[in-house]
């Protein structure tokens, strides 16, 4: 078996609200049977991506039932997530509203008000629970954007300041494959070189970093003879200003024209491997339940998860199965 050099996932996503990728019409059954698929996996951190988007919400919120005119949903997955984190053993983060409409348009100040009144509720709702341990902002960026910046400081502000609880944010990369998801294209011809994106991160960080305790950038966005290189900036900035450096490890392909699927393996392997080697602190996944769980609808998914376990001797089914094979090798010698 190939030496373990890779750094273990022990964190993940809970993809409820989804921008572009199909929903699996799950209820508590199969959730709790994900979970369990999660903890075999040694999963023990979760981090719900966002608890609305537009008008599609996780759990029955006054706030944006009467402020946004959002869906009631069938089931509380908030409180349902919170139940399952406590039952195996989990961290769990609250990821924040994404209105889908007033930040991508300028309009910080109503993102700003919204989630403000998001945090209150939930904390006053949903605080008492053991496993809620963190807020994770899901607003994305991937260059210095000063209002989104002026919104991170602030909403993290909000959250420490209520809560004491540690605050995460996951940017992208502007590199090569930073495309619409709509887009035809797989890559663009220009991206920010590694010296701008050093020079910009610099500047983000020390605007956030009284504001935000953990940065965990999207792996998928770059080249994959890129990915060291990057992995190496984000942990010298996160030393420089005392952010926490984590990595999320994209377990979907953004090299095929059909998006999105599981990702290849030795892909992902290799993306593990450069985390080991630029000592990140934790590395969590986009995402487990529908790009590597054995209970996902794409039967890739499976098979990723088979091909991770084998890896790390997670599988005692392949160890024994291996274990057959050299004796038989052994015996015809």
């Amino acid at each position: 078996m190939e030496s373990n050099s890779a750094i273990k996932l022990t964190g993940t996503f809970l993809d409820e609200i989804s921008h572009d990728i199909p929903h699996q019409n799950w209820g508590a059954k199969e959730w709790k049977k994900d979970f369990q698929a999660m903890k075999s996996l040694g999963i023990n951190t979760v981090i719900m991506i966002r608890c609305g988007y537009k008008k599609w919400i996780t759990y029955d919120s006054d706030v944006l039932r009467k402020k946004e005119n959002c869906f009631s949903p069938t089931i509380d997955y908030l409180n349902l997530f919170l139940t399952l984190s406590e039952e195996y053993g989990m961290d769990f983060y609250f990821g924040l509203y994404d209105s889908g409409n007033y930040w991508i348009n300028h309009q910080y100040q109503k993102e700003l008000d919204i989630n403000r009144s998001i945090i209150d509720e939930v904390w006053a709702k949903y605080g008492s629970h053991k496993a809620f341990k963190g807020w994770y902002i899901s607003h994305e960026i991937n260059h210095h954007v000063p209002g989104v910046v002026d919104t991170y400081v602030k909403l993290g502000e909000h959250c420490k300041q209520l809560t004491g609880l540690p605050v995460l944010i996951s940017p992208y990369i502007d590199g090569k494959k930073a495309v619409a998801a709509s887009s035809n294209i797989l890559e663009k011809k220009y991206a920010t070189s590694i010296e701008q994106y050093e020079q910009e991160w610099d500047e983000v960080f020390d605007s956030i970093k009284h504001a935000v305790d953990i940065v965990a950038f999207q792996d998928g966005h770059v080249g994959f003879d890129e990915i060291q290189s990057y992995f190496e900036v984000n942990r010298k900035l996160s030393k420089k200003h005392g952010i926490r450096c984590w990595s999320n490890c994209e377990s979907f392909d953004r090299d095929m024209p059909i998006k999105f699927l599981p990702i290849k393996w030795e892909k992902m392997l290799l993306k593990l491997k450069a985390a080991q080697q630029a000592e990140v602190e934790k590395a969590i996944t986009f995402e487990f339940s529908h790009f590597m769980s054995p209970n996902s609808s794409y039967v890739q998914a499976h098979h990723l998860y088979n091909r991770y376990m084998e890896y790390f001797g997670q599988s005692e089914e392949v160890t024994t199965i291996m274990e057959t094979i050299r004796r038989q090798n052994s015996e015809k010698v």
